[in-house]
């Protein structure tokens, strides 16, 4: 069950980015880490020793690329396999493909674009092929194979991780695009100066988008008498005016992103904080997610070092609430900007951790009867509430009563630091401290 590809398609009505696919590892751009010579994928490709692997990474890196030449090369039957398009019913037909070659003999290697789009049970129809060695499985993805395939599938798959090109290696990709017949080569095409290095910077790391850019400047450019074609700067800058910024709201980078957001705002970085709240957002993430992540922040970094830190994240939250974007970036940006610059504390966070803990390992621990209300007349004569002493009665407003179980009196939970306002509050708690253990001793 051989599907459509690419391979199928007449060449002159491909896209540039097809025309141009690489035929063998040697016009192979990128990937160094992996291709190089001497390098371990190389090895296998050529060595034609591929086992199932997962290739990772951005989109236009060349993960589709590098299946089709091992295609080219691999003694095994090929079936090229898209999980858009295919379910339950498609990979049985594959698998039993497989079987089928199996028993005369060849190896089977199954390249499954988009793997991740499989759900579980997709994913499952292939875990006992490839544990009895049916099929070598090639998968693609560009989410992390750690959250979308299987563990049992992943564990009998090397991942090999694809980075994103260089603007050097895209810029080298676009000059053998003017220059190869399959490209522009045959075509007298003049650009602005430093064209080639403005839409390898625009790609953001991505070959077919790179290739894609030039082919719309190319053939919207204007045509001479001589047949030639002159891309203005204004075509030019059409083509360029909007770069697409990688983000997958429910995947990794998702995660990526709020993760640098909150680590800058932690190291009380302003200009890292705000740039990374612009990648969220023109991106497309909603404001509501982020501003509920810096009030969390609010509180488990800053604290009671700076209260009001807690302020300005609500009224950020609120806003987006009220206004959306675009007009609440400037609210965002204000808490971010806030949040950076607050003196830090993790006081709050580490006190519960720590409690959560207590709390856990004594689930039981029954609140002392001169903590508990007295409600009712049994709960009286069972000493609910004796001992209790209210702090207003007294002239200090404190009171030298124990509020912990017996078996955690004198666990310290809250643990200021010196930054902020939480020095002051230090002081406070040390005053406190000693005034109760004076009232204890005088007991």
């Amino acid at each position: 069950m051989e599907q459509m590809s690419i391979f199928s398609a007449p060449a002159a009505s491909q896209p540039l980015a097809a025309r141009l696919r690489p035929q063998n590892l040697d016009e192979f751009v990128g990937q160094r880490h992996l291709l190089g010579e001497g390098k371990v994928l190389r090895r296998l490709i050529e060595g034609d020793q591929v086992s199932s692997m997962i290739f990772w990474g951005p989109p236009g890196v060349g993960k589709t690329t590098l299946a089709q030449i091992i295609a080219r090369r691999t003694k095994a039957a090929f079936i090229d396999f898209s999980a858009v398009t295919s379910g339950i019913k498609e990979i049985r037909g594959v698998m039993q493909q497989a079987e089928d070659n199996r028993r005369f003999g060849e190896r089977t290697i199954v390249f499954v674009d988009e793997i991740h789009r499989f759900n579980k049970a997709q994913q499952d129809a292939f875990l006992p092929f490839v544990e009895k060695g049916s099929i070598i499985l090639i998968g693609a993805t560009t989410e992390n194979p750690s959250f979308e395939v299987n563990a049992a599938l992943l564990s009998r798959c090397k991942v090999f991780v694809l980075q994103a090109l260089s603007a050097e290696e895209l810029t080298a990709l676009l000059r053998h695009a003017m220059a190869d017949p399959r490209g522009f080569g045959g075509q007298p095409v003049a650009l602005p100066e430093g064209t080639l290095e403005r839409i390898a910077v625009f790609a953001n790391g991505d070959a077919r988008t790179a290739l894609s850019t030039l082919e719309m400047a190319v053939l919207n450019g204007e045509l001479d008498a001589d047949g030639g074609v002159k891309v203005t700067e204004d075509a030019l800058a059409q083509c360029i005016s909007k770069k697409s910024l990688l983000y997958d709201k429910s995947g990794e980078e998702h995660y990526n992103l709020i993760s640098a957001l909150h680590k800058s705002m932690r190291n009380s970085d302003p200009d890292a904080a705000t740039y990374w709240l612009a990648r969220m957002l023109e991106a497309g993430e909603d404001p509501i997610y982020i501003a509920r992540r810096v009030t969390r922040f609010a509180s488990e970094d800053v604290g009671l070092a700076d209260p009001r830190a807690l302020e300005q994240a609500v009224a950020a939250f609120q806003a987006c609430r009220l206004i959306g974007m675009p007009e609440c970036s400037v609210h965002l940006t204000q808490a971010v900007v806030y949040m950076a610059l607050a003196p830090k504390s993790n006081a709050l966070y580490a006190a519960y951790e720590t409690a959560k803990a207590d709390a856990a390992r004594a689930v039981a621990e029954p609140v002392p009867l001169h903590l508990r209300n007295a409600v009712t007349g049994l709960m009286q004569q069972l000493d609910y509430g004796k001992g209790y002493q209210y702090a207003h009665d007294y002239d200090d407003k404190l009171t030298a009563m124990t509020c912990l179980p017996d078996s955690l009196a004198g666990k310290r939970y809250y643990l200021p630091t010196r930054q902020g306002e939480e020095a002051g509050l230090q002081e406070r708690l040390d005053g406190i401290l000693a005034w109760k253990a004076e009232k204890k001793g005088d007991a």
